[in-house]
């Protein structure tokens, strides 16, 4: 690991509260392997043996699962900084990756082995006990994020599951205006529907004077219709 990927640790949300150089004993306690990706190469496989906690320390990702029928869904984006893994590290009946893991550009991963993170501390850091209670109130945040896409599943139709995501981006960014976090691919298969059908119906409320867009930019015009359109859709 290099000095620039170091000094990005301090602002992952597993190391917060841990200086640099607790950092540096640390890592030698946590002994963690560190792979290099490239654009579009698995990262995890799901179904495939687990490897341990993983941290993004450069790049960015998607975490995706597939149906029976082939059919994948994007349960979310990682940038740098991001983990993956967690849900399923300490679990008596899990033992392999349980999504997939893409890199959307050039990656670096860190892997943790979850049994060091939470065993006996060899150097007994004064900061592993820091280290435990994130990683607890990031599984926790991880549930709660999971939670937020069964809603989404259970909206029905795709105006009210788009009008969902933009308010949430709106709510977000704290702007009318903003750039999409997906590509429209992307988060057609975040919403769990078809690109041509999302497509359709953003250019439908466009219409409408709901929204604007251009390319990956999105203007949302009327607050209030979409709040209505969400209103109806629950």
């Amino acid at each position: 690991m290099d000095k620039s990927q170091m000094e990005k640790l301090p602002s992952c949300a597993l190391f917060q509260g841990i200086s640099m150089e607790e950092l540096h004993g640390m890592l030698q306690c946590l002994n963690p392997k560190v792979n290099h990706y490239k654009k579009n190469e698995y990262i995890a496989i799901a179904g495939e043996t687990f490897e341990g906690i993983g941290i993004l320390l450069s790049g960015t990702a998607v975490v995706t699962k597939e149906d029976v029928a082939g059919n994948r869904m994007i349960i979310s984006l990682l940038e740098t900084g991001g983990m993956f893994g967690e849900m399923a590290a300490f679990s008596s009946k899990q033992r392999h990756w349980p999504a997939t893991v893409v890199a959307q550009d050039a990656c670096t991963v860190m892997f943790l082995s979850p049994h060091k993170m939470i065993g006996t501390c060899e150097k007994i850091c004064s900061s592993h006990r820091l280290l435990t209670m994130n990683l607890h109130q990031i599984i926790s945040d991880k549930a709660i994020l999971l939670n937020k896409k069964l809603e989404y599943l259970a909206i029905k139709s795709i105006r009210g599951k788009l009008s969902t995501f933009l308010l949430e981006q709106y709510k977000k960014n704290g702007s009318r205006m903003f750039i999409m976090p997906m590509k429209r691919n992307e988060l057609a298969d975040f919403l769990n529907v078809t690109r041509p059908s999302l497509s359709r119906e953003m250019c439908k409320m466009r219409d409408e004077g709901l929204i604007d867009f251009y390319r990956a930019s999105i203007h949302l015009k009327d607050i209030e219709g979409l709040k209505r359109i969400v209103q109806r859709s629950l």
